[in-house]
């Protein structure tokens, strides 16, 4: 239970982070996508590098997981399903502004709406998992 109220802090800071920085914002993410402003791309580029320091520390300083596992990134080999998945991903972020984890963000502040965008994540991911043998991996 104290693990869980960890990962619940860490959420909820994490998305007001994502509230007050704009990245939930649709317009932010319309003005990204048509390259008017390198608001979200700083704030993307950021949480790489961010990312990546932190991993290059865990890795030079053996830092555990909660649990006390390893910490391992793993390479997965290109193929065109990833093009394509990018692809679909970045359409379906372009019409709702939102990526997953924003969507939460969003109906946290009260956005109803976001309501919508949960549940055509959700039937992405069914059909995905329906008729993923059928795709390019």
């Amino acid at each position: 239970l104290a693990t869980n109220i960890k990962y619940l802090l860490v959420g909820a800071f994490f998305g007001i982070v994502l509230s007050k920085s704009q990245a939930t914002s649709w317009y932010r993410m319309q003005e990204m996508f048509k390259l008017q402003s390198f608001h979200m791309f700083g704030i993307i580029g950021s949480a790489i590098a961010v990312a990546a320091l932190s991993l290059f520390v865990i890795k030079k300083m053996g830092i555990k997981t909660v649990s006390g596992d390893t910490v391992s990134v793993h390479s997965a080999p290109f193929s065109k399903g990833h093009v394509i998945g990018g692809f679909l991903f970045g359409i379906g972020w372009a019409f709702t502004g939102a990526c997953p984890g924003p969507i939460f963000v969003l109906l946290g502040s009260g956005m109803q709406v976001a309501l919508v965008i949960l549940a055509s994540a959700l039937l992405g991911t069914w059909t995905y998992a329906m008729i993923r043998d059928k795709l390019p991996h």
